[in-house]
């Protein structure tokens, strides 16, 4: 038997009654929650968004998942943890939310929405439910920073296939280069990597929760590894030149990366004196991550002793962000977020340099806040005599 990707029915319960309890205690007496994202952390359903409204409509004793028709069969093969409203089409002779609200009937108490929200459907929202003050509410949000034990199996699990994603990577480049045969390019290399993943889940895990970004990431090598979010192109794996590996996947939804910077060849004396700080300046950012301190605290530790090795010029971004069913989610393991870490978080941790025309020093692991310390979910190799390819 395989590793299962789906959540089991107990813990939906759960989740729906720590939800209602914090409903509850502030007044609302409904909460709707329409981002792809909070679907799937409430209900178990993945789709590919649209202008086809889909959304979780939660009260006191009704849990009601709003979708069009053509999602029907969807939802049911996923056996989501909610009763389904149905509409037709969009925008719909009878809009998707009219027929929310004339199901809900009369509602006691706030009406409240994610802050991703638009303002058109608040507005919509608004005229639908007069009787009702109709707020934003960071109830969901705020559950989804600290992971329940089931959640945590399957970042866990991701994990291990984000750091087989850069050994996949690796061996690749290796091979080639110890064949003479011609490197592959960066577009070639990410779709290695990413079929590697695909293939672990698919001969190891009972089924694939097929979502978003199921696994991906950035392969940049030489000079375009400078550029933190820059586009892979055809470039070559060159050899003398550094290369980054950011890769990650999402199992059940809940996602990690696995992020190496690698050396094809003999290094350069700048190669191993950029590589040295970023990846000391990574570990600090990692022993930061400390449940009773601030995100803040530990993005300063870091940063500070890059612009104190006299790097400020290649320095471009935080320390690191929250993950979950999303990459990037709160908090935000940076300078101005004042969040206090609390065990169960889920947080990356990748300071970085990048420095033009030679190219970026970036290392990431996914890390658990734990009550004993930080604890990374990602092991890639990481000393220089590691991540030098030769």
């Amino acid at each position: 038997m395989g590793f299962s990707q789906r959540l089991p029915t107990s813990f939906y319960e759960r989740l729906h009654r720590d939800i209602r309890a914090r409903m509850a205690e502030r007044g609302i007496g409904l909460l709707i929650l329409d981002a792809a994202d909070d679907v799937l952390y409430t209900t178990g359903f993945s789709f590919r968004p649209n202008e086809r409204p889909v959304a979780l409509a939660l009260t006191a004793s009704d849990t009601i998942l709003l979708l069009p028709e053509l999602e029907r069969e969807h939802a049911a093969r996923q056996a989501v943890a909610a009763e389904t409203l149905v509409y037709f089409e969009f925008p719909g002779v009878e809009r998707a939310f009219s027929l929310l609200a004339r199901s809900l009937g009369r509602v006691s108490g706030d009406v409240a929405h994610s802050h991703g929200l638009s303002v058109a459907r608040a507005g919509e929202l608004a005229a639908l439910f007069p009787d009702n003050r109709v707020v934003a509410s960071d109830i969901v949000s705020g559950m989804r920073q600290v992971k329940y034990p089931e959640e945590i199996a399957l970042h866990r699990e991701a994990a291990r296939i984000s750091d087989a994603m850069v050994t996949a990577g690796v061996d690749l480049v290796t091979d080639l280069f110890r064949a003479g045969k011609p490197l592959p390019s960066e577009i070639t290399l990410e779709a290695h990597v990413v079929r590697s993943a695909l293939d672990i889940m698919e001969s190891e895990h009972d089924e694939i929760m097929n979502v978003n970004t199921l696994a991906g990431g950035l392969v940049y090598g030489g000079p375009n590894s400078a550029y933190p979010h820059g586009i892979i192109s055809s470039r070559r794996i060159t050899p003398g030149e550094s290369f980054i590996l950011s890769l990650g996947c999402r199992v059940g939804g809940r996602a990690a990366e696995s992020e190496r910077t690698f050396i094809l060849g003999e290094p350069s004396i700048e190669h191993e004196s950029y590589y040295r700080i970023a990846s000391e300046a990574q570990a600090i950012g990692t022993a930061g991550l400390v449940a009773g301190r601030t995100c803040a605290s530990a993005d300063i530790a870091a940063l500070s002793f890059i612009r104190e090795a006299g790097m400020t010029p290649y320095l471009k971004h935080r320390v690191g962000h929250g993950m979950g069913v999303a990459f990037h989610e709160p908090p935000w393991v940076e300078a101005g977020d004042q969040t206090v870490l609390v065990a169960g978080m889920i947080c990356s941790s990748e300071p970085a340099l990048y420095v033009p025309e030679v190219g970026g020093f970036r290392l990431a692991d996914t890390v658990l806040v734990t009550e004993h310390g930080p604890e990374p979910l990602t092991n890639s190799p990481r000393r220089f005599e590691e991540i030098v390819l030769s």
